[in-house]
């Protein structure tokens, strides 16, 4: 069992600032510092309209008496179903200041999904997207008691934010879990900004800079680390709406720090080296990355672009912020170290985790959480001697074969993956002419790279890179079929690659 001190990172920041990063028991709390410290800075750039911090809670406050008003029954939750917006900042912070929980549906949900979720999560009054109206029938003809409020209204009156304890339940998230099923996770406000603070961690300029807003905010990746320690920092955040239109966007805001997951990540590059590093804006500084595995190679060629990526580690469970990288340049195949005020140990590779970061419970559920105390991420890592921690695999994607050898997918995708010309890569097993069982391989490459070299047949060149890095390995994680794709791999909508289903 171990902990990381906070002071660990303290070489990473200027000492005055690492000495402002301070922990608050609540979203309130949180809140109420910030209207103090940034009441005249831009929080909120939406849909061609900016909002100090003093006006979004101006809006918080009138939406405060909305839902005091509509809300009756004080056991029951409220549900946040709306795409990125000042609405859906307006309704979190409005419900969370309240000592309310937040109940965060994402946006593409059907009619009957979120009927659904109303039940199953206890919802008693549901805010939503005015353009997403219709996706509400089934809820409100099913629901006995549903309050219906739409995103955008107002009141005159202004209801002041409540104080709130660390342990008061904040928001309830979806996660994929251990098992992989769709569950609600809920974080108290405590474990929520434990996330936040964590997002602080590791990097020189925290305060006061411009975050761009791409990742859903249903997503915890999203809320926590762009949206919530934007605020925190008195960091000024544009809300992206069409993400057709990003880079237009950022040449408009010129962001100093972006929150991506590694798809996005490699598309920017590619646009980046195609195009200029201007499609960046000419004051992006650092990327946050995560959600999935960040590869070494997006690390190298955005120094090359001046600009410093970061790789880290989460989960939905744990507020989203484990781990972090502060030294990707030098460790690039790490997540980082841990952030603090949690424990963790490693019991037969598989990362155990528990404090103040965890959340409370999966809502509506059987499955326990937790193991004597202990929540098990499924995920297996191993330790440096500086305490930098490298993911290794999971175990619910553990092939097993025949032989009783055990082959995890990740670490035999990390060999290929460190070939310049492949972006993303599957190991999973498969099934032979002869129905024996066997290890296959898929590759999307990366066309930039194979550009540069001008190659007269680039298929024959990259099968045979791939041959050579597959001899290389040991017998039993040899792969027997490789397939260069010429399409990309089915993705979630956090952009993680949708693995195929294992043989029986």
């Amino acid at each position: 069992m171990k902990t990381m001190p906070r002071e660990v990172f303290s070489k990473y920041t200027e000492p005055e600032t690492f000495e402002r990063i301070k922990e608050y028991p609540s979203v309130s709390a949180m809140w109420e510092n910030c209207l103090r410290e940034f009441a005249d800075v831009t929080a909120i750039c939406d849909n061609g309209r900016e909002y100090t911090f003093a006006e979004t809670e101006k809006a918080a406050a009138a939406f405060r008496t909305v839902l005091c008003e509509a809300h009756k029954d004080e056991s029951k939750r409220i549900g946040i179903y709306s795409a990125n917006s000042i609405d859906f900042v307006k309704a979190f912070l409005a419900i969370t200041t309240l000592g309310y929980t937040a109940v965060i549906l994402p946006a593409q949900l059907d009619a009957g999904t979120v009927f659904g979720c109303c039940m199953k999560y206890n919802i008693g009054t549901l805010v939503y997207q005015p353009e997403l109206k219709q996706n509400t029938a089934v809820a409100e003809e099913r629901c006995p008691g549903l309050a219906l409020v739409p995103a955008d209204a107002l009141a005159e009156e202004l209801t002041p934010l409540r104080p709130c304890e660390a342990d008061t339940p904040c928001v309830v998230m979806f996660t994929g879990g251990t098992t992989g099923r769709s569950k609600g996770a809920l974080l108290s406000n405590g474990a929520v900004m434990q996330g936040v603070v964590n997002g602080c961690y590791g990097y020189h300029d925290v305060f006061n800079q411009r975050y761009m807003l791409v990742l859903p905010l249903s997503h915890v990746f999203g809320l926590i680390r762009n949206l919530l320690t934007s605020l925190y920092t008195g960091s000024t955040i544009f809300i992206c709406r069409n993400n057709k239109d990003v880079f237009r966007d950022i040449a408009v805001f010129r962001p100093t720090i972006w929150v991506v997951v590694p798809a996005l990540a490699e598309m920017a590059l590619t646009l980046s080296k195609k195009f200029g590093r201007n499609m960046l804006g000419a004051d992006m500084k650092v990327i946050i990355c995560g959600a999935a595995a960040v590869s070494p190679y997006l690390i190298e060629e955005y120094r090359e672009l001046g600009i410093t990526l970061l790789p880290g580690y989460g989960l939905t469970e744990s507020a989203n912020l484990v781990s972090g990288n502060p030294e990707s340049l030098e460790k690039p195949d790490s997540v980082g170290i841990m952030y603090p005020n949690q424990e963790y140990r490693v019991e037969n590779g598989e990362l155990w985790l528990r404090g103040s970061n965890m959340l409370e419970c999966y809502i509506g559920e059987d499955e326990e959480a937790y193991t004597d105390g202990w929540f098990r991420t499924g995920d297996l890592v191993r330790f440096d001697e500086e305490g930098f921690m490298y993911i290794t695999g999971r175990i619910k994607e553990i092939i097993v074969l025949s032989n009783g050898e055990n082959v995890s997918p990740a670490e035999v995708e990390a060999q290929f993956n460190a070939l310049p010309f492949v972006q993303d890569s599957q190991v999973f097993e498969d099934v032979n002419e002869s129905g024996a069982h066997i290890l296959a391989l898929e590759v999307v490459p990366r066309m930039t790279e194979l550009g540069k070299l001008q190659l007269p047949d680039a298929n024959a060149y990259m099968m045979q890179e791939l041959e050579r890095v597959n001899a290389q390995l040991p017998g039993f994680e040899r792969v027997n079929r490789i397939v260069i794709r010429d399409t990309d791999f089915a993705r979630t909508p956090s952009m993680k690659i949708v693995r195929y289903k294992k043989c029986n």
